[in-house]
């Protein structure tokens, strides 16, 4: 029990858990836009049990540590089969499962995240044509599932690469999962009562999809950026609704004087 008196334990704790959260910040919002096609008695739900999934993934996961690190050993070379001798390419056209798995996820981000926009934009169109697809829970946990086991992995690899003990791991794990958990319905309701909002995290999936591609591929896109820009955008976001509210509330004012 020494190691818990250890400062760099609770270091790593700490620096672990909040690198964690923010790892899950995409799996947040990519569960609230899916659970927000169910009718509103069952969004709740999908969202703890996506999450709730999300963390027996990550742990089990975590417990597997040996065969996660072995998914970053390469198993496929496209450039020997391609005839590139080019050691770049090599680099480049190297896969290991860890890509195979970031590549698949990223093409599936980038197309539910394109598919969703453009029901956001052509959507009227849809709806006059009567030809809206009925959405099951079944549907919605399923698709969560295979995002979870992308976003998942990309955390466990984090993890292990920052601390040795698989306690301390685990013990991130649940604390950031549990915070998302406390989170998830004031996200999942910002996100979902102001439409530009969503378009904006709709913009952000497709951002992240395209950045686990190209991690697939060894093109590594800085997360600090991709994150630094969501921040951004959405303080802009924020002070624009702040601006419009104010403007309504001045707007009141002037007609009942």
């Amino acid at each position: 029990m020494e190691w818990l008196l250890d400062p760099n334990i609770w270091i790593s704790f700490l620096t672990l858990t909040i690198l964690e959260i923010v790892l899950g910040i995409d799996n947040i919002v990519f569960i609230s836009i899916q659970s927000a096609k169910l009718p509103v008695e069952q969004q709740k739900k999908a969202r703890q049990i996506g999450l709730l999934l999300a963390l027996v993934m990550r742990v089990g996961l975590l417990f597997s540590i040996k065969w996660i690190m072995g998914l970053t050993e390469p198993f496929l070379n496209l450039a020997d089969t391609l005839g590139i001798e080019d050691p770049q390419w090599h680099r480049y056209l190297t896969l290991s499962g860890r890509d195979l798995i970031l590549f698949i996820g990223g093409l599936f981000l980038i197309y539910k995240a394109t598919t969703e926009i453009h029901h956001k934009v052509e959507g009227h169109i849809e709806a006059s044509s009567g030809r809206s697809k009925t959405v099951t829970f079944s549907s919605v946990i399923i698709q969560i599932i295979i995002l979870d086991l992308v976003f998942s992995l990309d955390s466990v690899i984090t993890a292990v690469g920052m601390v040795d003990q698989i306690g301390v791991m685990i013990a991130a794990v649940i604390v950031a999962v549990g915070i998302m958990l406390l989170s998830a319905e004031s996200i999942s309701k910002f996100v979902n009562d102001y439409p530009s909002v969503k378009m904006l995290a709709l913009a952000f999936l497709l951002l992240i999809g395209v950045s686990l591609t190209a991690e697939a591929f060894d093109q590594h896109i800085p997360k600090g950026y991709i994150y630094f820009a969501m921040a951004f955008s959405v303080l802009v976001e924020f002070l624009n609704i702040r601006a419009e509210k104010k403007a309504l509330e001045q707007l009141e004012k002037g007609k009942n004087n």
